[in-house]
């Protein structure tokens, strides 16, 4: 993990020299405030500037979406392709042990572990004849269903509770031979569901049925879920965002984790060069 921390350390450097350049080159600015207008121009002013806001925010959020499932949009990308490397290298590692359920995390939220997930579940579903199968185990704050424009009747909890079957809870993605088990209710008791003597079976099950199961986890700092969930998948995959994970954080997810689980590290949000293989 050497290099990594060395990757990290660049990039804290890096983040700390573009925000002092910012904090120095940053003009300050007087704002007057003029007459108010009266209050019906007012209201409408504010109606319209809420309008646009509004817009504005459905589009970023659309924006975003699209980027965690661009290997389904864009399967020719440069993006698609470096998920395809993540693949071919995962499959060498299973030449020399069985690595079918994988889960992924992160130190903390916002680093890209359900973007990582959906993709590499996606262009493992691009494979001829595998079976592949994405469980979001995120029982908090699920995204993969929004992600993909899945409305699962049943989840992992609803299974996990009893009562339903796999065949009732999963969703195919359309065009894609993926299957998707998604989260429809929050449970109150998360981390005891995702530690259960239920969910390891569950996770073996799966890996008889497929041919590999992708695990959305919670973010592995602060809450237990991600540690269980881990110890019961084959591999673990470690995802960090460049400019954003600390060394600090990484060091303390690697030290949480089962180390001997952990297949690697992907390294988030580095900008492309020119004249790199698919720029655009």
């Amino acid at each position: 993990m050497a290099k990594v921390y060395d990757a990290l350390k660049r990039a804290e450097e890096e983040r700390r020299r573009q925000a002092g350049e910012s904090a120095v080159s940053a003009p300050s600015m007087v704002l007057e405030h003029p007459a108010a207008p009266p209050e019906k121009k007012r209201s409408s002013f504010w109606k319209r500037r809420g309008s646009r806001k509004g817009r504005r925010h459905s589009r970023s959020m659309a924006d975003e979406i699209n980027k965690r499932r661009i290997s389904l949009l864009q399967p020719d990308s440069y993006v698609a392709e470096q998920y395809r490397s993540l693949r071919g290298r995962i499959d060498a590692m299973a030449i020399d042990r069985p690595i079918k359920t994988i889960a992924i995390t992160s130190p903390s939220p916002g680093e890209g572990k359900t973007t990582a997930a959906i993709n590499l579940a996606a262009v493992t579903a691009l494979s001829v004849g595998r079976r592949v199968l994405l469980v979001d185990c995120d029982l908090r704050r699920p995204q993969v269903h929004t992600t993909l424009g899945l409305n699962p009747e049943n989840g992992l909890a609803e299974i996990l509770n009893g009562g339903v079957s796999l065949e009732e809870a999963i969703v195919k993605v359309e065009g894609i031979d993926l299957d998707v088990l998604g989260v429809r209710k929050k449970p109150d008791n998360p981390s005891e569901l995702l530690g259960s003597s239920k969910m390891r079976d569950f996770v073996a099950e799966m890996a008889n049925r497929y041919d590999r199961v992708i695990l959305d986890t919670p973010a592995a700092l602060g809450l237990p879920d991600a540690k269980a969930i881990c110890a019961i998948s084959d591999g673990t995959l470690l995802v960090a965002r460049a400019h954003n994970t600390s060394r600090r954080s990484l060091r303390a997810t690697v030290d949480e984790l089962d180390s001997r689980r952990v297949l690697g590290l992907l390294f988030n949000g580095i900008p492309r060069q020119r004249g790199q293989y698919g720029y655009e």
